[in-house]
């Protein structure tokens, strides 16, 4: 591959079911975050001043463990509305009160934790590099139980019907019981040779399980026992080589009423049916960070660092923001009248959700934001991969 086409491409690839850095790909450069080839040909886009139109607040912040700089891990937290979950890749799970940060608990798990976790206010779980996944107590951090998975867990579980639902690297969807451990049920998709590391968590829809995998499928499944639904090929791969062909659905999948919403590595944002998985409508965009959805638009952050909002319903451009262009920047959260990203710096940038014009920018700290914001009631969380928590507010100005 030349060094054009390596600067456009994340440079964490998967062979088989291990996380590899493949040769081909070229290493990133200091500020180049996951794009790789000549900093020179391609780099980062510069941040330039502005005159900022709200006024955003930091609230508190809080140390969660040690850092996981460049191992492009899924940890990001979740709440249940009065409590904020985290995690660190050292194993350390805490609980936070949600408006002034008190720390309420701290497990120390002692695993390499790498996706989560995900809460519905009554159990935590969390996976780690290694495949084991805990269950603890959202009141008091007790472990409930652990358990091994068939690989590493690259995306926050999903609790749903008294299953947590785990996808693994290798292809595989487990739903595992919320009371001891145990799998219900599991399904996989054939893995292709070469993909892009990372996966994206399932989505419930009533009684269908619904996700995305590497090999370019989105597929729905049976909550109950896991039988298959619908699968549709969205974007099938092409190419003159295999990191050409690759075709994974790294983002997590969204859903807004009946519908869902799905973009794929090398090409497309599609409008899928929930019930029947017929397409609705797709976008050009290619994309491994992820989207947003509000009841107007969708917004994708594009693999180039571009900020995109398309219409829900039709699928036309509303705008583009291009200028944070290869600063890596996360999938996007949609924030009252806002859409807020990370970047590869620690910056949180703010943006119009009608305009897509720069509202606010704020600094977490200098490592990377590699997982979108959480939302919660009026507050903005977001945690970095040096392993920091921070809670921001908009405030009037």
């Amino acid at each position: 591959m030349d060094d054009s086409s390596a600067s456009t491409r994340p440079w964490w690839v998967r062979t088989g079911t291990l996380a590899l850095l493949v040769a081909a790909l070229s290493l990133p450069t200091a500020g180049c975050g996951v794009f790789g080839g000549d900093e020179k040909a391609d780099p980062p886009a510069e941040l330039t001043d502005f005159k900022a139109t709200m006024r955003v607040k930091k609230i508190w912040s809080a140390g969660l463990g040690d850092d996981s700089e460049s191992l492009r891990l899924a940890l990001q937290p979740s709440s249940d509305g009065a409590r904020i979950f985290a995690a660190a890749h050292d194993g350390n799970v805490s609980a936070f009160d949600a408006v002034t940060g008190k720390r309420l608990w701290l497990k120390k798990t002692k695993l390499q934790l790498s996706g989560g976790p995900a809460t519905d206010g009554e159990v935590v779980v969390v996976g780690s590099s290694n495949g084991e996944v805990v269950a603890l107590n959202a009141a008091d951090g007790q472990q409930r139980w652990r358990t091994t998975v068939s690989s590493e867990v690259l995306a926050a579980p999903t609790i749903a019907s008294g299953v947590a639902l785990v996808r693994t690297v290798d292809g595989k969807l487990a739903a595992l019981d919320l009371i001891d451990g145990r799998q219900v049920w599991f399904v996989q998709q054939v893995m292709p040779r070469l993909t892009v590391r990372g996966t994206g968590a399932a989505v419930v829809i009533q009684d269908l399980v619904i996700s995305g995998f590497d090999n370019g499928k989105l597929a729905s499944y049976s909550i109950l026992d896991g039988s298959p639904g619908w699968d549709v090929l969205l974007d099938p791969p092409s190419g003159r080589n295999e990191v050409e062909r690759m075709a994974d659905i790294n983002a997590t999948v969204r859903a807004m009423g009946e519908d869902v919403y799905v973009v794929g590595y090398q090409g497309q944002l599609t409008a899928v049916a929930a019930e029947s998985g017929q397409t609705l409508w797709s976008q050009d965009v290619a994309s491994y960070d992820g989207l947003a959805v509000d009841l107007q638009n969708v917004y994708v952050s594009s693999d180039s660092g571009d900020l995109l909002a398309v219409s829900r319903q039709a699928g036309s451009e509303l705008w583009k923001n291009e200028s944070l262009k290869n600063r890596d920047i996360t999938g996007p959260t949609a924030y009252q009248s806002s859409v807020v990203v990370g970047d590869f710096a620690g910056y949180v940038h703010f943006f119009d959700a009608a305009s897509g014009e720069i509202q606010a920018r704020v600094q977490v700290g200098s490592d990377r934001v590699t997982s979108p914001p959480l939302v919660v009631n009026d507050m903005l969380y977001v945690q970095t991969d040096g392993g920091e928590l921070a809670a921001f507010r908009q405030v009037a100005k």
